[in-house]
């Protein structure tokens, strides 16, 4: 299995409770960010189904292991890609930073067969992905995006 760790940082001017209250409803991300195609509620745990810049899709269960509202969300995933990810909500003076940590290594034989040529590729396919997020998430806010380290 390929491991991948990527940190993507959004500044939105906006309160941190509203940021808040939309990353916590993500089975409502399919009707604001574009490459999250379904998120299926099933039982304790939600099916996420992204399609990608690079024209594949990739499913993953994920299940909460953490909550503290507003400023953490941790979860599990299991699927294409097994790991965590971690939302870190911080409220600043220009609005709310949000830190988003991902760290999930691929269970899809082909994107480890190829891991070596396109590892690249595949950054780039999620920094897009997360760009468009920081994006779509400040526009539902009727905010700016003022910055997106990715």
């Amino acid at each position: 299995m390929t491991e991948y760790k990527f940190i993507t940082i959004w500044i939105i001017d906006a309160p941190i409770e509203k940021v808040w209250s939309e990353i916590i409803n993500y089975p409502n991300w399919p009707t604001w960010w574009k490459y999250v195609e379904r998120v299926i509620p099933i039982q304790d745990y939600h099916r996420f189904i992204w399609k990608t810049p690079l024209y594949y899709k990739i499913a993953f269960d994920t299940k909460l292991i953490r909550v503290q509202p507003p400023i953490v969300l941790e979860l599990v995933a299991k699927g294409n890609v097994d790991g965590v990810g971690l939302w870190e909500l911080e409220s600043i003076e220009k609005g709310t930073l949000v830190r988003y940590t991902w760290k999930v290594k691929t269970t899809k034989a082909w994107m480890d067969i190829l891991a070596i040529f396109i590892r690249p590729l595949m950054e780039s396919n999620h920094n897009t992905i997360m760009e468009e997020g920081g994006k779509a998430l400040a526009h539902l806010l009727g905010a700016n995006l003022l910055s997106a380290q990715l």
